[in-house]
């Protein structure tokens, strides 16, 4: 890290952007971090000079990227559906890919309705949807402890009212509990999956990324407690795996669930899934 260090220092901003080892997106986005700047200050003030402390500083940021940790850890955020979260290595990163579910969701929520977002992590659906709809009733459960601490400062600090509950899937709500749409994105990657031990998923919580099983069973467990906490032609819809949308509509069918399809995300790839309460 010195040897690092002792190249930056006394370097002007503009010339770290140009020598610094990550892609110009993520030498600016540390560099920012690091020196507290906003973007427009980083050209504005391209010929400052980094001085030994701000040189080390940026030096560890930079080595511990080239070691394979998210940039979303590394400043402890992430822009999820135009809104700012934090995020910890206690919560997954919020993906663009999940902004689908959270349209998807919001399609079908009626005015002054009620939503339950399973398994919430870092908030970024729950609080997606409240700050969009503050007239709908949005409660938000996880199974962590430190997740829900997360999630509950990212609705303070984005202005929301959401209801957090610790709960494992359904056990803590109220029977009589009923919600217009259920939406989650649990876990669904397969146990033993490659992808688990490669970028960014290495850094994150392994138990919000598969159900050691065979990447279905927190599903099986969604859809057969939907029922029971959904409204009269209320929806349920999950985010899943790239190859899982046939197995997740054939759940819903066996469940009794109406108008049961699957929608693609930006990639083309079938990501939700979900049938409305028959």
């Amino acid at each position: 890290m010195s040897g690092h260090a002792s190249n930056l220092a006394g370097c002007s901003l503009a010339t770290v952007l140009k020598v610094a080892p990550l892609d110009a997106l993520e030498n600016r986005i540390l560099l920012c971090h690091a020196l507290k700047l906003t973007r427009v200050q980083l050209i504005t003030q391209s010929e400052r000079r980094l001085d030994i402390a701000e040189a080390e500083a940026l030096a560890t940021l930079f080595e511990r990227r080239l070691r394979g940790e998210p940039i979303a850890y590394i400043v402890g955020a992430r822009e999820f559906y135009g809104l700012d979260f934090r995020v910890t290595p206690d919560v997954l990163i919020p993906r663009p890919d999940t902004e689908l579910l959270v349209e998807l969701a919001l399609e079908r929520l009626p005015q002054g309705g009620r939503l339950l977002d399973m398994g919430t992590g870092s908030g970024a659906i729950a609080v997606a949807i409240a700050h969009t709809r503050p007239d709908a009733g949005v409660a938000a459960l996880d199974a962590s402890v430190a997740a829900l601490e997360v999630a509950r400062g990212n609705a303070a600090a984005n202005g929301t009212r959401v209801d957090f509950m610790l709960s494992d899937w359904y056990q803590a709500l109220d029977g009589a509990a009923r919600f217009d749409v259920i939406a989650s994105n649990p876990p669904y990657i397969v146990a033993g999956d490659a992808h688990l031990s490669q970028g960014d998923l290495r850094f994150e919580p392994v138990d919000a990324l598969t159900d050691h099983a065979d990447g279905l069973s927190d599903l099986h467990t969604i859809v057969g407690g939907a029922s029971a906490h959904l409204t009269a032609s209320g929806w349920l819809l999950m985010e899943h795996g790239y190859d899982q949308a046939a197995a997740v509509r054939a759940l819903l069918s066996g469940a009794g669930f109406s108008e049961v399809q699957s929608w693609r995300d930006l990639a083309g790839i079938e990501r939700v899934t979900g049938g409305r309460q028959d």
